[in-house]
């Protein structure tokens, strides 16, 4: 992982860069692989009050925390434990819900291939170029795993088959931060 560490209101010397690198690093037990994405750390202080929020982007999971202490090292600590914990409970219901795939540990790895890309490809009459062409399997769910499964991608929408209604569904993030549900007439 690469880290790109700031600092707003506090310099960052070597021993809280190398406390960072070294907490954040034990993420990566968490993976068959380790990650290969930018940890973003900022680092702020007001009032006596020492605030950091961590963003790690990954193809398949945005990893994101943030806490306040008046000891920096505390809040260092408190925000890598919130961030196990979200990896945690990401990996608990992926694999909860695709036992039937294959082995746990290799879901992740099977999310990312997931992701490759197919090639441009032109449409002439109209004039409008599609860059990407993605293939899916619509696989039964309730709008709650589809927000999760939304999250773990990092995409601002996601389409899935409603296991209630067994019709087509579009959830989607609001610009307020909330969440949508779209469903046909």
């Amino acid at each position: 992982m690469k880290y790109n560490i700031r600092g707003e209101n506090i310099e960052v010397t070597g021993a809280i860069k190398s406390y960072i690198e070294k907490k954040v690093s034990k993420l990566e037990r968490y993976f068959e692989t380790p990650p290969t994405s930018d940890v973003n750390v900022n680092l702020s202080v007001y009032n006596d009050e020492q605030e950091i929020e961590v963003t790690i982007p990954m193809p398949n999971l945005l990893l994101r925390a943030e806490d306040k202490n008046t000891d920096l090292y505390a809040a260092i600590d408190l925000v890598v434990d919130k961030l196990e914990r979200q990896i945690r409970k990401h990996k608990t219901k992926i694999n909860r819900k695709s036992r039937s795939k294959g082995a746990p540990k290799h879901i992740f790895a099977e999310m990312e291939r997931d992701l490759l890309d197919d090639g441009p490809v032109y449409d002439d009459e109209e004039g409008v170029e599609i860059v990407r062409t993605k293939r899916f399997d619509l696989k039964p769910m309730d709008s709650e795993e589809a927000v999760l499964q939304m999250d773990m991608l990092g995409h601002s929408f996601y389409v899935f088959t409603n296991a209630e209604s067994g019709e087509t569904n579009v959830v989607y993030r609001r610009h307020d931060g909330r969440y949508g549900l779209i469903e046909p007439s």
